[in-house]
Protein backbone atom coordinates (compact mmCIF):
# COMPACT_ATOMS: atom_id res chain seq x y z
CA UNK A 1 0.00 0.00 0.00
CA UNK A 2 1.23 3.36 -0.50
CA UNK A 3 0.28 6.73 0.84
CA UNK A 4 2.33 9.65 -1.12
CA UNK A 5 2.70 12.80 0.98
CA UNK A 6 3.74 15.95 -1.14
CA UNK A 7 3.89 19.78 -0.45
CA UNK A 8 6.92 19.99 1.70
CA UNK A 9 9.89 22.40 1.52
CA UNK A 10 11.52 25.41 3.16
CA UNK A 11 10.03 28.57 4.13
CA UNK A 12 10.89 31.04 6.96
CA UNK A 13 8.86 31.37 10.33
CA UNK A 14 5.68 32.82 9.89
CA UNK A 15 5.14 31.46 6.34
CA UNK A 16 2.81 28.51 4.97
CA UNK A 17 2.73 25.10 3.48
CA UNK A 18 0.23 23.10 2.52
CA UNK A 19 0.92 18.94 2.55
CA UNK A 20 -1.08 16.69 0.50
CA UNK A 21 -1.21 12.50 0.75
CA UNK A 22 -2.41 10.45 -2.18
CA UNK A 23 -4.71 7.36 -0.31
CA UNK A 24 -5.68 4.43 -1.91
CA UNK A 25 -9.28 4.57 -2.86
CA UNK A 26 -10.28 1.89 -0.83
CA UNK A 27 -8.32 3.08 2.42
CA UNK A 28 -9.61 6.24 2.05
CA UNK A 29 -13.25 5.23 2.18
CA UNK A 30 -13.01 2.32 4.88
CA UNK A 31 -12.72 3.25 8.87
CA UNK A 32 -9.26 4.07 8.58
CA UNK A 33 -8.09 7.00 10.79
CA UNK A 34 -6.13 9.38 8.70
CA UNK A 35 -3.42 11.34 9.94
CA UNK A 36 -0.33 13.16 9.87
CA UNK A 37 2.75 12.67 11.96
CA UNK A 38 6.16 14.03 11.99
CA UNK A 39 9.28 13.70 13.43
CA UNK A 40 12.26 15.84 14.03
CA UNK A 41 15.71 14.93 14.11
CA UNK A 42 16.47 12.93 17.18
CA UNK A 43 13.28 12.77 18.43
CA UNK A 44 10.48 10.46 18.48
CA UNK A 45 7.92 10.27 15.72
CA UNK A 46 4.73 12.43 16.78
CA UNK A 47 0.89 12.86 16.03
CA UNK A 48 0.05 16.19 14.70
CA UNK A 49 -3.58 15.72 13.75
CA UNK A 50 -5.96 13.42 12.46
CA UNK A 51 -9.23 12.70 11.33
CA UNK A 52 -11.29 11.11 14.77
CA UNK A 53 -13.96 8.86 13.76
CA UNK A 54 -16.67 11.13 14.85
CA UNK A 55 -15.40 13.28 12.30
CA UNK A 56 -13.55 16.04 14.18
CA UNK A 57 -10.67 16.51 14.10
CA UNK A 58 -7.77 16.29 16.71
CA UNK A 59 -4.67 18.47 17.07
CA UNK A 60 -1.32 18.51 19.19
CA UNK A 61 -0.94 21.29 21.51
CA UNK A 62 1.98 22.46 19.75
CA UNK A 63 -0.36 22.77 16.37
CA UNK A 64 -3.41 24.21 17.49
CA UNK A 65 -4.98 26.95 16.33
CA UNK A 66 -2.04 27.02 13.44
CA UNK A 67 -2.70 24.06 11.41
CA UNK A 68 -5.59 22.47 9.86
CA UNK A 69 -6.28 19.05 8.74
CA UNK A 70 -9.08 18.30 5.69
CA UNK A 71 -9.65 16.39 3.46
CA UNK A 72 -11.03 16.03 -0.38
CA UNK A 73 -13.59 12.99 -0.81
CA UNK A 74 -13.38 13.56 -4.56
CA UNK A 75 -9.98 13.01 -4.70
CA UNK A 76 -8.80 10.80 -1.96
CA UNK A 77 -6.68 13.07 -0.52
CA UNK A 78 -6.01 14.62 3.10
CA UNK A 79 -4.67 17.85 3.68
CA UNK A 80 -2.36 19.64 6.57
CA UNK A 81 -2.45 23.58 5.89
CA UNK A 82 0.05 24.43 8.01
CA UNK A 83 0.11 28.40 9.12
CA UNK A 84 2.47 30.67 11.00
CA UNK A 85 5.20 28.17 10.83
CA UNK A 86 7.85 27.59 13.74
CA UNK A 87 11.52 26.41 13.47
CA UNK A 88 10.53 23.73 16.00
CA UNK A 89 7.76 23.00 13.54
CA UNK A 90 11.13 21.46 11.29
CA UNK A 91 10.63 18.16 10.59
CA UNK A 92 9.91 15.19 8.52
CA UNK A 93 6.00 15.16 8.02
CA UNK A 94 4.41 11.53 7.45
CA UNK A 95 1.00 10.72 6.68
CA UNK A 96 -0.58 7.50 7.91
CA UNK A 97 -4.13 5.18 7.60
CA UNK A 98 -4.80 3.70 11.22
CA UNK A 99 -6.67 0.83 10.04
CA UNK A 100 -7.54 -0.87 13.19
CA UNK A 101 -10.45 -2.72 11.22
CA UNK A 102 -7.41 -4.73 9.40
CA UNK A 103 -5.14 -4.40 12.27
CA UNK A 104 -2.59 -2.18 10.16
CA UNK A 105 -0.96 0.89 9.79
CA UNK A 106 0.17 2.17 6.62
CA UNK A 107 2.61 5.44 5.98
CA UNK A 108 4.09 7.30 3.22
CA UNK A 109 7.90 8.13 3.03
CA UNK A 110 7.55 11.39 4.13
CA UNK A 111 8.09 15.13 3.21
CA UNK A 112 10.46 17.38 4.70
CA UNK A 113 9.62 20.82 6.39
CA UNK A 114 11.74 23.04 7.25
CA UNK A 115 11.08 26.38 8.76
CA UNK A 116 13.95 29.16 8.69
CA UNK A 117 14.52 31.96 11.36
Amino acid sequence: VELVESGGGSVQAGGSLKLSCEVPEYIFFSSCVLGWYRQAPKKERELVSKMRSDGNPHYADSVQGRFTISQDNAKNTPYLQMNSLKTEDTAMYYCAADCAGWARKYWGQGTQVTVSS
